[in-house]
């Protein structure tokens, strides 16, 4: 599903407009992002959670040149967790 197709969904589930469902779901991922940025942790009950973690530094091989060690920096990623319910929704299993 792509981001038009899920505006296109919440503005038939609530029953709005296009533009201000479009604004909805870019105040909830804007949202997410920022609470994200300051390293908090976002939870939605019944679907999962978004957190921050940090990666160690570590060393890889080039792929152009294998033979090349190179030094991969620590950084931090995005990490979704999915909760029970939407896990037993995906696997059938929802009632």
């Amino acid at each position: 599903m792509t981001k038009p197709q899920l505006v296109e969904e919440v503005a038939k589930a609530a029953k709005l407009k296009k533009k201000d469902a479009a604004a909805a779901v870019e105040g909830v991922l804007e949202s997410v992002k920022k609470a994200l940025k300051k390293g908090d942790k976002v939870q939605i009950v019944g679907f999962g959670s978004f957190e921050v973690r940090k990666r160690k530094a570590r060393t890889g091989r080039n792929p152009r040149n294998p033979a090349e060690v190179i030094k991969i920096p620590a950084t931090k990623v995005p990490v979704f967790r999915p909760g029970k319910q939407l896990k037993d929704t995906v696997a059938g299993r929802a009632r």
